[in-house]
């Protein structure tokens, strides 16, 4: 599966469980861990769980393995990593209070940060 389609399967996946703030950074070239980055919100623990949980079991009906899932226990924060693609599902103060828009994203005039969902 193409990365480009692994982007299109989550943001989709997140959309099915009315997860907000959807958002799609481009990390390329600035961290060799994963080229793209997914983050969007629950509105509480039981829905960030459930999200993620929604995100994975599409991911397996595509054919895909996840790497890892880390977060799952304490429910705040759920990474995903999906290799070329790593999401992130959080709560909203979990989410405002790590900033990983303003960790990972490009300086305001830049246009290589995506916007989706909205």
């Amino acid at each position: 599966m193409q990365t480009e389609q692994i982007k299109n399967l989550v943001v989709d996946s997140l959309d099915d469980m009315k997860a907000r703030d959807i958002i799609i950074l481009d990390v390329r070239g600035r961290t060799s861990v994963t080229d793209w980055m997914i983050i969007a919100t629950g509105t509480s623990n039981r829905h960030v769980t459930a999200v993620a949980g929604h995100v994975e079991e599409k991911a397996k009906d595509a054919g895909l393995r996840p790497n890892g899932t880390e977060g799952r226990a304490v429910a705040d924060w759920v990474l995903i990593d999906l290799f070329d693609v790593v999401v992130h599902v959080m709560t909203d103060q979990a989410r405002h209070f790590y900033d990983l828009e303003r960790l990972w994203g490009e300086p305001a005039d830049s246009t290589s940060q995506e916007n989706s969902a909205e």
